[in-house]
């Protein structure tokens, strides 16, 4: 079921000031997946650029097809020790790649947003999730994931 279509900085707006309301300060995570990864790339990059408009400070990371334990060691244990690079004790960690919403990381993260084209499926687990078909005006979705099974979405 199709919510709305509206402007992409209206979109990348209503998603920054969900992430900041529910999250407001400290060092927070945010993850991208989608169906693509240069799409989901680009829709981060466009919100990290949304956050920063916001007076917050962004460390933006594309880390593409990871695993657990690297995503942990290279990046998420470093960002919650204030050692990885650009980060302080009032940042946010925007990273986009493949895994990420798989149920051994979901609980990583302060917010998710998955993002697809056309008539694929969402993942199941996302706190926003966003049809990128037409980039100008990108339609967030509203599922009935009640019906699909927990690991619907997540990457072998």
């Amino acid at each position: 079921m199709v919510a709305t279509a509206e402007s992409k900085d209206s979109v990348l707006g209503r998603i920054a000031d969900q992430i900041l309301h529910n999250n407001p300060s400290g060092r927070r995570l945010v993850a991208v997946e989608g169906v693509t990864a240069t799409e989901a790339s680009s829709f981060a990059d466009d919100l990290a650029q949304m956050l920063r408009c916001r007076d917050q400070s962004v460390v933006r990371r594309s880390v593409g097809s990871i695993t657990e334990t690297t995503l942990r060691s290279e990046t998420v244990e470093p960002f919650r020790a204030g050692t990885l690079e650009g980060a302080g004790d009032d940042t946010l960690l925007l990273v986009d790649g493949e895994r990420l919403l798989n149920a051994s990381v979901i609980g990583i993260w302060h917010y998710t947003v998955w993002s697809f084209t056309g008539d694929q499926l969402p993942h199941g687990k996302a706190d926003f999730i966003v049809d990128l078909s037409d980039e100008a005006f990108p339609r967030d979705h509203y599922y009935d994931l009640c019906t699909l099974p927990p690991t619907f979405g997540e990457r072998g």
